[in-house]
């Protein structure tokens, strides 16, 4: 495919994204319609696609209207390159562009607008970020790095990354956890590779690895991951320390390759369904890696930013203030109970910790910590409260 006809399938795909469908469901979809484009032209597409949902309000400024075309357009121009060389009406290339396309975009745009802030959530973000509130919404607009973590259980973080280099996966080791690798170069190449397929790594981001490190996990003792969700926090526990772990999702699909991973990476983990929670109960640990806005992952997944909106987030902190009490519940004499977001918001971090303690005087704050996306990887917060 021509680069003018990589950008007209991405304005097709934006514009089925932007009427409302996931933008993966919608990528694979196109992929099955199209399969004369090679895997380049697949990721390349990819890529507008979702620079284009990152940076949504921006673009849209940039190329005049919020459709995939005017997206497109706002694309080009924010990387210096002229629409009108794109936009050629040549064979699978995108129409010429308008009257009113070729008409220079407004100069200076507002904070929200170039920084792709949702209006309705500014002030919240401002709160909750303070001085860093600029430079965290300009993260947010950039391409999300890739990290593995390096199953130290197998093998040193140098084995790992000797093993991947044979793949052809260059790695550099990355300060926000032990185990976290950046990969450089080869990054497709990851799950094709031995070491992935040996259970020497697995794909998580670096401060999601820094905040399962967080969790205390004594010898032997029992730990419930609720909300594992693909269970990529329960194996990081389990590579790391000796005890019986358990997880517990809502969605008991999402589990579902849990099992096989876990053989591959040498640890065990059992899933429950939600009965079974009851019956093992207590836990001297509980994770609850609760749902949340997932702002502190909105570069890897930007649609979220955009279909947020009030009534959404009040579902979520009432989602979150009552997982927080049914784990309490379930915690272990003087164990530990350890909330955990995704999220940049005060209102889904310390003000829920603070509500619950609240209504909880029998617990405690032993740690807590905010990883901010300045630091390498995505937003995340972790409280560690313990039972008095």
């Amino acid at each position: 495919m021509t680069p003018a006809a990589r950008v007209a399938a991405a304005i097709e795909i934006l514009d089925n994204v932007l009427g409302g469908q996931p933008a993966e469901r919608v990528l694979t979809n196109w992929a099955r319609g199209n399969r004369y484009a090679g895997s380049g032209d697949r990721a390349a597409i990819r890529d507008h696609v979702f620079a284009s949902l990152r940076c949504k309000r921006s673009y849209a400024a940039r190329g005049g209207a919020n459709t995939g075309r005017g997206l497109m357009i706002g694309q080009l121009r924010a990387a210096g390159v002229d629409p009108a060389t794109v936009f050629t009406g040549a064979r699978f290339a995108p129409a010429p562009l308008s009257g009113e396309e070729l008409r220079p975009p407004p100069g200076a745009m507002p904070e929200n607008v170039a920084l792709d802030v949702p209006d309705w959530l500014a002030a919240e973000l401002h709160r909750s970020l303070g001085a860093e509130f600029a430079a965290t919404m300009q993260a947010l607009q950039a391409r999300a790095p890739v990290f593995l973590r390096a199953n130290l259980r197998r093998a040193t973080v140098a084995e790992v990354q000797q093993s991947l280099l044979a793949a052809g996966i260059e790695t550099r080791p990355h300060p926000l956890s032990p185990s976290a690798l950046e990969v450089i170069a080869g990054a497709r190449r990851v799950q094709q590779s031995d070491a992935y397929k040996e259970g020497l790594v697995e794909l998580q981001d670096a401060a999601s690895q820094a905040a399962s490190d967080c969790v205390p996990v004594p010898p032997g003792a029992s730990v419930l991951d609720f909300c594992a969700g693909g269970g990529g926090k329960t194996l990081a526990l389990a590579a790391r320390a000796q005890g019986r772990f358990f997880a517990f999702d809502a969605d008991s699909g999402r589990m579902k390759d849990l099992p096989g991973r876990a053989a591959r990476a040498g640890v065990r983990v059992k899933c429950l369904d939600i009965a079974q929670v009851a019956e093992a109960a207590p836990f001297d640990v509980i994770l609850a890696d609760v749902p949340c806005s997932g702002s502190g992952a909105w570069r890897r997944a930007p649609e979220g930013k955009w279909r947020l909106d009030q009534p959404g987030l009040a579902r979520f902190l009432a989602v979150q203030a009552g997982i927080l009490r049914d784990c309490a519940a379930r915690v272990a004499q003087r164990g530990c109970l350890v909330y955990m977001t995704c999220s940049l918001l005060r209102c889904e971090n310390e003000d829920q910790v603070q509500a619950f303690l609240q209504t909880a005087p029998d617990w405690q704050v032993d740690a807590q910590r905010r990883i901010s996306l300045r630091e390498g990887g995505d937003g995340f917060f972790v409280a560690v409260l313990r039972g008095l």
